[in-house]
């Protein structure tokens, strides 16, 4: 004789509302993981414009540029190479920044096909990495809020204000 499956009773209010809050607990920390995410590699899509080209100089033109002019938001001057017998250009833009100033000179490398120039050396990599800090920053908001992750989210802070830190000194 086969013994009677006991019966099974339809799931209590207190069970519905454990599975909807799991539920909701899921998805706020995908939203908020995607979320965390989504900021982290803006901020590397926002420094990858400069970042190879100051990073990786070999084989790129680079020298030095006296700054002459300051506009609105770009300084131009002469631009003297660094390789022996390259031609110069009278006449090179870089972005305007706190840390470009007029008469002073700056090492750079030419971005390609055209006539701007970034900063090269630990100031122009600092810098061209200031909006990965940017971002880690504010990453790190929403892993605390929304992830509820504190030690994760310090150490997102910690690495954007050490980031942000070291580009405002080397300037």
């Amino acid at each position: 004789m086969i013994p009677a499956m006991p019966a099974t009773a339809a799931p209590s209010s207190r069970q519905a509302r454990q599975v909807s809050g799991s539920a909701l607990r899921f998805g706020r920390v995908a939203v908020m993981g995607v979320v965390a995410v989504l900021i982290v590699v803006a901020g590397v899509w926002g420094s990858w414009r400069t970042a190879p080209y100051v990073m990786l100089t070999k084989g790129r033109e680079r020298g030095t540029i006296e700054v002459t002019r300051c506009d609105g938001r770009a300084c131009t001057g002469p631009f003297t190479p660094l390789a022996a017998g390259a031609p110069g250009r009278p006449r090179m833009v870089i972005e305007k920044t706190a840390a470009v100033r007029k008469g002073r000179s700056y090492a750079v490398v030419v971005l390609p096909g055209g006539d701007e120039v970034v900063r090269s050396g630990p100031a122009g990599v600092l810098y061209a990495w200031v909006p990965l800090g940017g971002a880690l920053l504010l990453a790190s908001v929403v892993v605390a809020g929304g992830l509820r992750r504190t030690r994760v989210a310090w150490v997102l802070a910690g690495s954007g204000v050490a980031l942000l830190t070291a580009a405002f000194v080397t300037m």
